[in-house]
């Protein structure tokens, strides 16, 4: 008996041995199969790129953008990596993805703040927001105008700043510097409409305090105007009669013609078409 159990030990070593390799055999399979499924495999980094920019040509973002990826991801440290990392976020903005888009300018500037192109990885911040924020013009009919966020137009005018102020000559700052002005006009609107809507509601002090915010942050745009004539109004309503005086004779100095005394607050036209 004590025979034939040892006669059985040698096999529980070869299963184990069998096994091992049957295993290995099973990875190894797989990662043929892997390898032979992916179509850029073997692709000079040159290639990648030239695929990235035929896709970008076609309007296929979504593969542009794996094609970039990809060429990061395997030549890191080349130019055509730098090429891929900044044009991801023009890439990932036009396949509707501006999160991705706004992550990789941050990283393009972060990893190559000297680099000869990165005036546009600013200015393509601030379109990403300004494009993102073009729904300050349209969203009075959906959206209650005190529950309007205009981080996203901040954002660009902050971005587009940054573009103005450190490079001045790029081909890039004028187009920047008139989509701040819409923007200065944009923002300003939208506090004096919300100031309006306050002054609809009898909600004076709010509205006060919107009109004062847009002619202190905003005391160049067109909509200081109405502003002063809310803020005016505000005044009057909570019986504050000297700062209404006050602000009065502010207005009558800047604005002596201004259709307001006649008109008052009431708008036939839209507000973002008054600029």
């Amino acid at each position: 008996m004590m025979r034939s159990l040892a006669a059985f030990r040698p096999f529980p070593d070869l299963f184990r041995l069998f096994a091992a390799l049957f295993i290995a055999l099973a990875v190894a399979g797989c990662s043929s199969l892997g390898d032979s499924t992916d179509e850029t495999a073997g692709w000079s980094a040159s290639k990648l790129y030239s695929e990235a920019k035929d896709a970008q040509a076609d309007g296929t973002w979504e593969k542009a953008a794996k094609y970039l990826e990809k060429l990061e991801s395997r030549f890191p440290y080349g130019r055509f990596a730098q090429q891929a990392q900044l044009e991801l976020g023009y890439v990932y903005w036009k396949g509707n993805e501006p999160g991705s888009a706004l992550a990789a300018c941050d990283r393009f500037i972060k990893l190559h703040p000297n680099h000869p192109a990165v005036d546009y990885a600013y200015y393509l911040k601030g379109l990403i927001n300004f494009n993102e924020d073009l729904g300050l013009v349209g969203y009075i009919s959906s959206q209650d105008p005190t529950e309007r966020d205009p981080k996203a137009a901040r954002e660009a005018f902050d971005s587009f700043r940054e573009l103005a102020t450190r490079f001045p000559n790029s081909k890039y700052t004028p187009d920047a510097i008139k989509r701040m002005d819409y923007l200065v006009n944009a923002l300003a609107s939208m506090e004096v409409h919300v100031g309006r809507y306050y002054i609809k509601r009898g909600a004076y002090i709010a509205a006060a305090n919107r009109a004062q915010f847009a002619i202190t942050t905003y005391p160049r745009a067109p909509a200081i105007e109405e502003a002063m004539f809310i803020l005016i109004t505000a005044y009057d309503k909570l019986g504050m009669n000297d700062l209404r005086d006050d602000a009065d004779r502010v207005m009558r100095k800047n604005f002596p013609n201004s259709r307001y005394y006649k008109d008052g607050l009431e708008r036939k036209v839209a507000w973002w078409k008054l600029w």
